[in-house]
């Protein structure tokens, strides 16, 4: 199956140089170019792409404006953003991954990392970076001070034990491989867990369950350093 890509860049060269390279790839094609975050939604609603690469800071409507619109579109359910970017900004971090982007990519990934995110992304899984969930969890701890949950505890009553401890181990950024061992479980039962706690929780994906983990407390940020 191909993958459908759509590009959001207000850099023209940058469009170019991201199609050239996925239009190489035999499994990927771009099937549009969006100069804003509200070109990126209307775009989407034409072409239906199976993963938008969504630069964050673009003029009139940014790529948080953009990602918030086709993530909320039931029409676009099948959409997952990935966000491209020269730096990791706490704030910007945190409110792409509460806009339901579901990763981020550097601008200056290899072509290898490219490809290998866009393919991440469209499986459904999540492309959550070291860097961006320490922003995140940065950004929480700043906003809103240690111990201020943003949603109840009892979000997580229909999980069980396992599916809170793997949420648990996801949202500190272990990988699936980290997590089967430390659990003593297969990867493929590791995925299943963050599937079915996606879908008790109702979000997209990986990067959301993130936000609700130290959201709901079920994990706590770590204290500042000095």
């Amino acid at each position: 199956m191909t993958i459908r890509v759509l590009l959001a860049d207000d850099q023209a060269l940058i469009r170019t140089t991201f199609r050239t390279l996925i239009d190489s790839c035999d499994d990927m094609e771009v099937v549009g170019e969006a100069n804003d975050g509200q070109e990126a939604v209307e775009l989407s609603h034409i072409h239906r792409p199976d993963v938008v690469l969504m630069d964050i800071r673009m003029p009139g409507a940014d790529g948080l404006a953009g990602t918030a619109a086709i993530c909320q579109s039931r029409e676009l359910s099948a959409t997952r953003v990935l966000v491209l970017t020269t730096f990791e900004p706490d704030e910007y971090v945190a409110r792409a991954l509460h806009a339901g982007a579901s990763g981020f990519l550097g601008k200056d990934v290899t072509v290898e990392e490219l490809f290998a995110g866009i393919r991440t992304v469209a499986a459904g899984e999540s492309l959550l970076s070291p860097a961006a969930t320490r922003s995140v969890i940065a950004h929480f701890l700043t906003t809103h001070g240690p111990g201020v949950h943003l949603a109840p505890p009892k979000r997580l009553a229909h999980l069980t034990a396992r599916e809170r401890e793997v949420m648990a181990l996801a949202a500190e950024g272990k990988s699936n491989d980290d997590i089967a061992a430390m659990c003593a479980i297969s990867p493929l039962t590791v995925r299943t867990h963050i599937q079915r706690a996606m879908t008790k929780l109702e979000v997209r994906d990986r990067a959301q369950l993130v936000v609700i983990a130290y959201q709901s407390g079920l994990v706590q940020p770590p204290p500042p350093t000095l």
